[in-house]
């Protein structure tokens, strides 16, 4: 089946509607810097993100410069010694994947390397673009999510409705990001580095920066079904 591409978009995002179209999770950054007051824009408004009682359950860490690369180098090296010891406190995927997530998770990993030029059975070069994800695919800013771990499970709907609202917002500014659950398997690495509380459990991390426009692997633009395969209409 053949890839879908697309010129990664450089315009800032202009209505809700572009926002949503043009958000893609994007793996080669500029060097391109992002200064904090502009973050703190980006997370003023995804504060206004819904949250069951108000509770606004999420715990924020914005890394740059130093702080980023230290925790980076880190966690490569327990990455390239084959991640012994280091597990998700809440489990990633499930215990054994079915269909349809088996076909869809084999398509867009098969995709994205056919782009890179990755062929099956390639590990070496595989273990390398997954560890870019520890780099954040070389942007200069880096968040991490936790919440407290004594709150419902449900709360994690509210953290993901911020994370899109910090994804969204990234794009009306002329941004791109990429949301990373692979970081929640260092979470003890990065509870050192950040000085997170032992009541706090690591969800996930995002890079965000300016996307390289000329990356191939930038171009990939994953398909989603149509909406009757997903949504049963009823009295309609």
């Amino acid at each position: 089946m053949s890839v879908k591409t697309k010129k990664v978009p450089i315009h800032a995002s202009e209505t809700v509607q572009d926002a949503i179209g043009t958000r893609r999770s994007m793996r080669s950054f500029l060097p391109t810097s992002v200064s904090k007051e502009l973050v703190i824009e980006i997370l003023d408004l995804a504060q206004r993100a819904p949250s069951g009682t108000n509770s606004q359950p999420w715990f924020t860490y914005v890394l740059a410069g130093e702080v980023k690369e230290a925790l980076t180098t880190d966690i490569l090296k327990a990455f390239d010694a084959g991640g012994d010891g280091h597990r998700a406190e809440i489990p990633i995927y499930p215990k054994e994947f079915f269909e349809p997530y088996l076909g869809r998770r084999r398509k867009v990993g098969w995709d994205l390397y056919g782009l890179l030029g990755i062929e099956k059975g390639d590990k070496e070069r595989m273990h390398q673009q997954h560890g870019r994800n520890f780099k954040f695919f070389d942007a200069p800013i880096g968040f991490m999510f936790s919440m407290h771990r004594d709150m419902p499970h449900s709360n994690i709907l509210d953290v993901g409705m911020y994370l899109q609202n910090i994804m969204l917002m990234a794009r009306a500014m002329g941004m791109h990001t990429c949301p990373q659950v692979a970081f929640s398997q260092y979470h003890k690495i990065i509870r050192k580095h950040l000085g997170m509380g032992d009541e706090e459990v690591l969800l996930c991390g995002m890079t965000l920066g300016y996307a390289e426009p000329d990356a191939q692997e930038n171009t990939m633009v994953t398909v989603r079904d149509s909406v009757e395969d997903h949504v049963k209409f009823l009295g309609f």
